[in-house]
């Protein structure tokens, strides 16, 4: 039988994690009916808008770039996902697995680059990317941000291989398998629920970037959703405010489902990697 403090305990449990769920689903609900209402104002006497219409939706892809931001935009997440999480898998086994010299120190430094945020290295990537010849480009984004993956998630990574028992490589190795084949056979199918954590971690910081898009792209042809939105509603005549809270529902929807489909794999490559460092 649970007793009456542990009852007040359980009740104030649930009364905490209502209000956090409140406070984390009402901006998104509030973004999902200013997208649904009519007119082109954010602001409303009303939660729920008096008259619906989806005209924003349409005049979004219609008198707007969007679907060719959406490409753009799914293109540098897709490939900077592949390339990401190779290059992670690739850091990550080797620092697990074998002992040379600097490791612990390249770990150091892993560690201390993880205390200070991306935006103060801007300056310094701006003026190697126009060293070459890699502004307003999409491979440029792709290069930062997959060799971004690895500061961010390396040690999840290496936790999770640390897991794994090395007697698996030593009886490949009996076998005759070198460090490739242990590496593509016997590794990479193990960690998967690592990977499809930190790769969908890896998808959504490049879906969603705004900043560093900003400073490298320049053309309209060129921009990512973030960017392109933020242009459409920065202008000083622009009121298209329910056209772009449009544009943000369907920026979420990727990146929402995929967590919905893959938090399974989440909840494991998360709490495995973080059970040894």
């Amino acid at each position: 039988m649970i007793n009456s403090g542990e009852r007040l305990k359980l009740l104030g449990s649930y009364l905490i994690l209502i209000c956090l769920s409140f406070i984390s689903i009402y901006p998104a609900l509030w973004i999902v009916m200013s997208s649904l209402k009519t007119g082109n104002s954010l602001f409303s006497n009303t939660f729920i808008p008096r008259e619906f219409t989806f005209v924003h939706y349409y005049d979004l892809f219609v008198h707007t770039d969007y679907p060719l931001w959406f490409m753009n935009t799914l293109k540098v997440a897709v490939f900077t996902t592949i390339i990401g999480s190779f290059l992670l898998l690739l850091t990550s086994y080797a620092i697990s697995r074998f002992r040379f010299s600097g490791r612990k120190t390249s770990l150091n430094i892993l560690l201390i680059l993880q205390m200070f945020p991306g935006f103060m290295a801007m300056i310094a990537i701006y003026v190697l990317l126009n060293t070459m010849n890699l502004l307003n480009s999409h491979w440029a984004l792709i290069l930062v941000y997959s060799s971004g993956a690895i500061i961010t998630n390396v040690f999840v990574a290496k936790g999770f291989f640390d897991t794994i028992p090395k007697s698996l490589e030593e009886a490949a190795r009996i076998d005759g398998a070198t460090h490739l084949d242990v590496f593509f056979k016997i590794m990479i199918p193990l960690c998967k629920p690592m990977l499809t954590y930190a790769s969908l971690m890896i998808f959504n910081g490049a879906f969603v970037d705004f900043i560093f898009a900003d400073l490298v792209l320049r053309t309209e042809g060129q921009r990512t959703l973030a960017v392109g939105l933020y242009k459409m509603v920065s202008q000083r005549n622009s009121t298209d405010f329910t056209m772009f809270a449009a544009g943000a529902v369907i920026v979420a929807l990727p990146v929402t489902t995929l967590f919905i489909f893959l938090q399974r794999y989440l909840v494991e490559g998360l709490t495995a990697g973080a059970a040894k460092g």
